[in-house]
């Protein structure tokens, strides 16, 4: 089997549409013959953060805490799929980020955004590059936008339209970015102790 790769995904909306792109991203790193897992922040249902993983004791984190911790640590890299709230970060995505830190440290990370209009959630994807790398995480140069995301991917998450057409050729260089970086992020930590 391929990269362990997490895809998080954030939206708690009823009609979420970014869960088309989401769906997307995982069946085109399988295809790739990646070890996908699908991260749903709704779906995991983290309460507003109150304390951090780490700040439980030992073996007293609350199950959902202690399943997605181990998850991420044994994950090679991370695809954080956003969409855009009022120019910025979704909260559900961002909450369900912050309950962990070390957990995150030394692997790298892609960022997919979508929007309902032309912006494609750029403003978001660039808030979450700090973000991600405060949280001790490699961003990968090459990210993915999709706008408007209706007309980008039909429900199933199939492309449709010129959208879609642009998305399936992007895809495959933002696909390959990732691998590399996963794979010197995975001999690095083979070979060497993290800084700190």
């Amino acid at each position: 089997m391929g990269n362990r790769i997490l895809v998080f995904y954030g939206s708690y909306r009823s009609d979420r549409m970014g869960i088309r792109l989401a769906h997307f991203v995982v069946n085109g790193l399988r295809i790739r013959g990646d070890d996908v897992a699908f991260i749903d922040a709704k779906a995991v249902g983290l309460p507003m953060l109150d304390r951090m993983y780490k700040e439980y004791p030992k073996g007293q984190a609350p199950e959902a805490l202690e399943t997605l911790a181990a998850q991420i640590r044994d994950a090679d890299g991370f695809v954080f799929v956003t969409g855009e709230y009022n120019w910025g970060i979704q909260p559900g995505l961002k909450n369900l980020t912050d309950h962990f830190l070390e957990e995150w440290f030394w692997r790298p990370a892609a960022i997919v955004s979508y929007s309902a209009g032309r912006f494609s959630g750029a403003r978001a994807a660039t808030a979450w590059h700090g973000t991600l790398s405060e949280m001790g995480m490699v961003v990968i140069s090459s990210t993915i936008a999709v706008g408007p995301i209706a007309q980008t991917l039909s429900a199933e998450g199939e492309p449709t339209g010129e959208g879609g057409k642009a998305l399936e050729r992007s895809f495959p260089r933002f696909a390959d970015d990732l691998t590399w970086w996963v794979e010197a992020a995975k001999a690095q930590r083979a070979h060497k102790q993290p800084p700190y």
